[in-house]
């Protein structure tokens, strides 16, 4: 198949950017479940980073907004998301997100073959899960008693190396239990997490638009393309393989069309080859394992130069919280908090103009908003390490 249609890296960069709401914030009133639906969910392993995604795209919105979106009106779920990692998810689309992941492939287990579970004793613990969690709030204690009853020792053995302990045998199909759509998280219960059913956990996503896999590809698309089947498997770690088959399906289907992406074969939904003339501008701070790094691909050009070794660790973008400069990474920052007051240091690769270094002071003004505390800018070297 050929095309006519080429697309730039700068051009890609400041579509990416709009659908992300990095080029403009969502105004008052847009639904936080709106924005992560956007960014197709929000890396949540640490809340205080969501709070972050989603403030810094977003007019006006507090930490506590994101809050009272989880466990007020209930509108984003913390669950298992895209490759097995914690994601806000918006509620309404839990089933799209529950029946596209629990349709992708497993890769090869690292778990030894004595410890794994099977498929039949999988199936069995995400059933246990569900019926456990149904209407209720248990700790992961209280949930392990639960599971254990419903199934068997076998479930409960302590044969998991995790984080210097041995975990239960069952918590390894934890995450598939989040993306069958039998366990989220509940409020913490002092320090400790808790976990329920979502009320969503029993819909069915329509096919007046597709299957699932469809519908998931075309969302991937729509924010982060162009994009190749190897892209899409990255982002999801599922095997490349398989993602080359899905998308010659779906181009095969016209659901998706193929593009020039710097002179290299891409994808985009089919019909979506608008895109702007000119670059993303604009200073941003983009918290730990921001959707926009995580995805964006091809990683050479997000991150270039200096940024490639900087702000990567080993290769692996999300490490770092990043400075963003005309949609491409070009620092890294901290922020430090005590009490009220968080310190952002910020470390540019480059020298800033006078108005970048403006919109620097403006972005972290924002940082004390959203995270309801006093920021001061520091430029100078990050000391810390990644994930730190």
């Amino acid at each position: 198949m050929t095309t006519n249609v080429s697309i730039t890296w700068d051009a890609a960069g400041a579509r990416r950017a709009e659908r992300q709401f990095l080029a403009g914030p969502a105004g008052t009133g847009v639904p936080l479940a709106e924005v992560a639906g956007a960014m197709l969910g929000v890396h949540a392993q640490v809340l205080s980073a969501a709070e972050l995604s989603l403030g810094m795209r977003t007019d006006g919105v507090t930490r506590a907004d994101v809050r009272s979106a989880l466990w007020g009106d209930r509108s984003l779920v913390k669950t298992y998301g895209p490759r097995g990692t914690v994601h806000l998810l918006p509620a309404g689309e839990l089933p799209l997100f529950s029946a596209a992941l629990t349709a992708v492939p497993a890769g090869p287990s690292p778990i030894p073959p004595d410890v794994r579970l099977t498929e039949e004793q999988a199936a069995q613990v995400v059933t246990a899960i569900g019926e456990a969690l149904d209407g209720r709030f248990l700790t992961l204690d209280e949930l392990s008693e639960e599971v254990v009853a419903r199934t068997g020792p076998w479930a409960g053995a302590r044969v998991m190396p995790a984080f210097q302990d041995l975990w239960p045998r069952w918590r390894q199909v934890m995450h598939r239990a989040g993306w069958a759509g039998t366990l989220c998280f509940g409020p913490d219960r002092g320090r400790k997490a808790t976990y329920t059913r979502p009320a969503t956990g029993n819909r069915k996503v329509g096919d007046g638009d597709g299957d699932a896999l469809s519908v998931f590809v075309r969302r991937y698309l729509h924010a982060y393309g162009p994009a190749t089947p190897a892209h899409f498997a990255r982002w999801l770690a599922a095997p490349p393989g398989w993602a080359t088959a899905l998308f010659g399906e779906l181009a095969a289907a016209g659901r998706i069309e193929e593009v020039r992406f710097e002179g290299t074969p891409a994808w985009v939904v089919a019909g979506d080859t608008d895109f702007p003339d000119g670059p993303a501008r604009g200073v941003r701070l983009l918290p730990y394992f921001d959707a926009y790094v995580i995805a964006g691909q091809p990683r050479e050009r997000l991150f270039p130069g200096a940024a490639y070794q900087r702000a990567l660790a080993g290769g692996q973008a999300g490490n770092y919280p990043v400075l963003l400069v005309d949609g491409v990474v070009a620092g890294v920052w901290h922020q430090r908090r005590r009490g009220r007051r968080t310190t952002v240091t910020v470390e540019p690769l480059a020298p800033l103009t006078a108005r970048q270094e403006r919109e620097l002071g403006e972005q972290v003004e924002r940082v004390g908003e959203v995270l309801e505390a006093t920021a001061e800018l520091v430029v100078g070297e990050v000391t810390v390490g990644p994930h730190a």
